[in-house]
């Protein structure tokens, strides 16, 4: 081959596929390792639990078949007397459930654990391994969504996307939002500016993307506009990776105002018309406030011809005692996490 078709468009778009192919394989392979990796565990799990409840066998059994396990597999983790106990919870938790037994095959061990370990119902349980499984969160990003209560702050977010949004992505996008996000790692006092706000977090962006839900690109901030040579600046641009779509975000640090969804419509009609893609999905807006009265937002959304949401944040992590009273059913949430 000639150094001068080794630059050749023709020849680098074929290392592009053969790049991604080699990449695609090993994922594959990565994902049969893992299933296998979890069928084990589960099946270890179901032999403990048979054990002790056909013949009767006490906790002892678990320190023994460690010990045994270690000095068979020495040069394999994972046998300790402590993962034993996790296995045999792990299959007590799912046995017969047709639903999210495929699903606990399709996350990591590690990521199990972490769902297993703190979160209380299955419905809880099923929205952490979908989101995992189709985000990609890492185990660190995991962490810090259950901790940040995710789960409840999604399924109780205010929004329009039903009505606004394709059919294709507008429940995707509904779990793309929470009803609170957390700042408290901004250092920020009780009272500050909107500029310290966005500030702080154009300096920790990516702390911020992570309490985002981890699958935002960050565009900029004070992102210009020009309409007919008025120059228009939104506060935060994002992308969402997997929606494929120009996210805008507004920071107000007082309470929410209905004429703040005007004025995002205005900054969504422009982005859509000057700088969406053919193949992109319409842009988002989320308004993020330091207060908001639910009701006064829903009206404000009810006429909104643009998808807006409307969150609030609080710089010290908490969750709102009235927020369990907001959750809706669990047959509404099954019907919404469904589509992740």
């Amino acid at each position: 081959m000639t150094n001068s078709l080794i630059h050749t468009k023709q020849y680098l778009d074929f290392l592009r596929e053969v790049k991604e192919r080699i990449r695609s394989a090993q994922y594959e392979a990565l994902k049969k390792v893992n299933k296998e990796l979890i069928n084990l565990y589960w099946d270890i799990g179901n032999m403990i639990v048979d054990k002790q409840s056909k013949d009767g066998w006490g906790k002892a059994v678990v320190e023994t078949l460690a010990a045994d396990l270690q000095k068979e597999f020495s040069g394999i983790k994972g046998f300790s007397a402590q993962n034993l106990w996790r296995m045999k919870q792990f299959f007590q938790t799912y046995p017969g459930n047709t639903k999210l037994s495929p699903l606990v095959r399709e996350i990591g061990w590690t990521h199990n654990l972490i769902i297993l370990m703190n979160c209380k119902d299955d419905l809880e349980r099923e929205f952490y391994i979908r989101m995992t499984r189709r985000m990609g969160w890492s185990k660190n990003v995991l962490i810090h969504q259950v901790e940040n209560k995710t789960y409840e702050k999604t399924v109780v977010n205010q929004n329009n996307f039903n009505k606004t949004l394709p059919v294709k992505i507008k429940k995707q996008a509904t779990l793309a939002v929470k009803d609170e996000y957390s700042f408290d790692f901004l250092e920020l006092g009780e009272e500050h500016s909107e500029l310290e706000l966005e500030r702080a977090i154009v300096a920790r962006v990516n702390r911020f993307l992570i309490e985002m839900g981890g699958v935002f690109a960050f565009m900029g901030n004070q992102y210009r506009i020009e309409i007919e040579g008025s120059e228009y600046f939104i506060d935060i641009l994002l992308y969402h990776r997997i929606l494929r779509c120009l996210v805008a975000v507004e920071l107000k640090i007082g309470e929410f105002k209905p004429e703040f969804v005007g004025k995002m419509q205005f900054y969504l009609a422009a982005l859509d018309a000057k700088m969406k893609e053919k193949y992109e999905n319409p842009s988002i807006g989320i308004i993020v406030c330091k207060e908001k009265k639910r009701t006064i937002v829903e009206y404000a959304l009810k006429e909104s011809n643009k998808p807006v949401a409307v969150a609030q944040y609080k710089i010290m992590t908490k969750l709102p005692k009235e927020l369990k009273k907001q959750l809706p059913s669990p047959e509404q949430i099954q019907e919404l996490i469904e589509h992740i």
